[in-house]
């Protein structure tokens, strides 16, 4: 199986504390990975190092490598590392602008300006974000007019149009209902037949139902990375058991 990432001896402190230890794990090319542990344990953090974001922060430090498609993050432009690496974040964070607008942003300030290629991947994103029949008659309005499972898929989409190979999802259905949660691990599904999905989760349910493949983080350590449903019936590890089991977390 072909890997996205490989990640090896990754260790993350921020000043003195150190959040991360030792992270060894290959991310494998078109399937969804879940992390999961209780809060705290290191899983937001070790997904913001697979994009970088990171670097934003002034105390953080990371020792150890990233290869990612066979290239080391380090040595790529960030900003080329974070078009092919998207993002989603725990609430929907729409632009306060138009459905369109927001689809078209990122294509727009990578220097796409034709009317009819923008409209293409606008569309394109919103279908494959499973949102295009619910907006196509009002592009035009602004997105924060749209529910929070909208906008969601909204972000998604956005993502999407940056024409991405990896989607990096934070909790992103801890704000929505069951409703609207079911509606985004659906297009999970259906998105990694195109793109590599890693999902932060604080629900275990979610994690067996839609990963292919399982971390488990604890106090900044990956305690164990199997395939999901070895995880959830078999763990190696007893502290995977005990959190599976719901005796901590």
């Amino acid at each position: 199986m072909e890997n996205k990432f490989i990640v090896n001896d990754l260790d993350l402190y921020y000043k003195d504390f150190q959040a991360l230890k030792n992270i060894n794990i290959n991310i494998e090319t078109n399937k969804v990975t879940a992390f999961i542990g209780p809060s705290g344990c290191g899983k937001s953090t070790f997904l913001r190092c697979l994009n970088r974001m990171n670097d934003l922060i002034d105390s953080a430090r990371i020792e150890g490598s990233i290869i990612f498609d066979d290239v080391s993050i380090n040595s790529m432009n960030p900003v080329d590392l974070r078009t092919k690496v998207g993002m989603v974040f725990q609430k929907p964070n729409p632009f306060p602008m138009s459905i369109f607008e927001n689809v078209a942003y990122g294509p727009k300030c990578q220097g796409i300006k034709d009317k009819k290629v923008l409209s293409n991947l606008v569309e394109d994103s919103l279908r494959a974000a499973a949102l295009w029949e619910e907006v196509k008659d009002r592009l035009n309005k602004s997105a924060l007019g749209l529910s929070g499972g909208q906008q969601q898929r909204l972000c998604i989409a956005r993502a999407i149009a940056m024409q991405p190979e990896v989607i990096l999802m934070d909790e992103p259905t801890s704000a929505l209902d069951p409703i609207a949660t079911a509606k985004i691990e659906e297009l999970m599904s259906e998105l990694k037949k195109n793109y590599t999905i890693v999902i932060v989760t604080h629900s275990m349910q979610q994690a067996a139902r839609i990963s292919d493949n399982t971390a488990f983080f604890l106090l900044g350590e990956l305690i164990e990375y199997d395939k999901t449903e070895k995880i959830f019936s078999i763990p190696s590890d007893k502290r995977t058991e005990d959190y599976i089991t719901g005796r901590f977390g």
